[in-house]
């Protein structure tokens, strides 16, 4: 049986800060964190993201810093996105040895690969001059299993350059299987797959679409990221872990909480929630008007996420709140 008022006072655990913090049933620690970090080919400053406050396109020398900064801080792992100088159909940047994220990456590896968890996001849409994340079939669809051979070219690229962690994001089918088999193939045996097993066709990838400049130049992504109404999120999970993903990932974070819940409660893998640049920029924009208290905000979005079960967030405000969180 369970005490009722007056015997019962909830209130008496939240009285101080000590006693809250003592009872406290999540944290949100800084090695969970990871930080999403842009790198821009043919640049020679540091560019903002005019729709992203406080993030920038880096060149190579500002990314190592940066990357060093967010390692000292405490920051668990850093995911890589590239700009490369030329796009073109089938996004060749994406994949070549010399390519704006290859070289990035063995930057990054000697800089600070003995220290954190050097990841790469493994995608077409920021090196096709179409914007799609994989090739087109003449009608202007996007070739499923064509796009699969270039995944796998791709993970085994970015795993030679020192990723140790692939992040398939093209939500195409097979994508983790494939990109499996080729590593194992290429003796990378060790590279972990994190897969973007459900990434929603949302509205608040605008600001990324900015900064990685990557908007399609046609049409949307609906035919392979997820309908927010659908109820497919498990089975994808599932998917992925059957063809060998090591990590799974819900995006966006905020708006699919219960989603994450049921990754938590289905998936045997770790499970990430990407706390995607729309609700970055919302809470940014708001508290530039005065609207809401901003360091509050962003603990307490990033405590929810936690709560929700993601053990892993990516997250833009992921070097800051690893140097509050201390």
């Amino acid at each position: 049986m369970t005490a009722s008022f007056p015997v019962s006072r909830p209130r008496r655990l939240r009285r101080t800060l000590p006693l809250r913090r003592l009872v406290a049933q999540v944290s949100v620690r800084p090695a969970s964190l990871v930080l999403p970090l842009f790198v821009k080919e043919g640049i020679t400053e540091p560019r903002p993201v005019g729709s992203m406050p406080g993030v920038v396109q880096h060149t190579r020398e500002s990314l190592r810093k940066a990357a060093s900064e967010a390692v000292d801080a405490g920051v668990g792992g850093l995911i890589l996105f590239g700009i490369p100088a030329v796009k073109d159909g089938r996004g060749s940047a994406a994949d070549d040895p010399n390519g704006i994220v290859q070289l990035a990456l063995a930057d990054l590896a000697a800089e600070v690969g003995a220290d954190t968890v050097l990841m790469a996001d493994l995608c077409l849409d920021e090196y096709t001059d179409h914007g799609h994340c994989g090739l087109l079939i003449p009608a202007g669809d996007v070739d499923n299993d064509a796009t699969l051979e270039r995944y796998a070219s791709i993970a085994v690229a970015q795993a030679a350059a020192g990723a140790h962690v692939v992040a398939p994001s093209g939500m195409m089918d097979g994508q983790v299987g494939a990109i499996r088999t080729a590593l194992d193939e290429a003796g990378h045996h060790e590279v972990a797959i994190c897969a973007y097993s459900v990434k929603y066709a949302s509205a608040l990838y605008g600001p990324f679409r900015d900064a990685a400049e990557c908007a399609p130049q046609f049409g949307d992504r609906s035919a392979y990221q997820q309908d927010p109404a659908a109820g497919d999120a498990v089975r994808e999970i599932l998917l992925d872990v059957a063809e060998g993903a090591d990590i799974v990932m819900v995006k966006p974070a905020l708006p699919y909480l219960d989603v994450i819940a049921q990754a938590a409660a289905a998936a045997p893998v770790p499970v990430a929630g990407y706390q995607v640049s729309g609700e970055y920029a919302m809470v940014e924009a708001a508290a530039a008007n005065g609207w809401l208290d901003r360091d509050r905000v962003i603990m307490e979005t990033l405590t929810a996420i936690r709560r929700a079960g993601a053990s892993i967030i990516l997250t833009y405000w992921a070097a800051e709140a690893a140097r509050r969180l201390g």
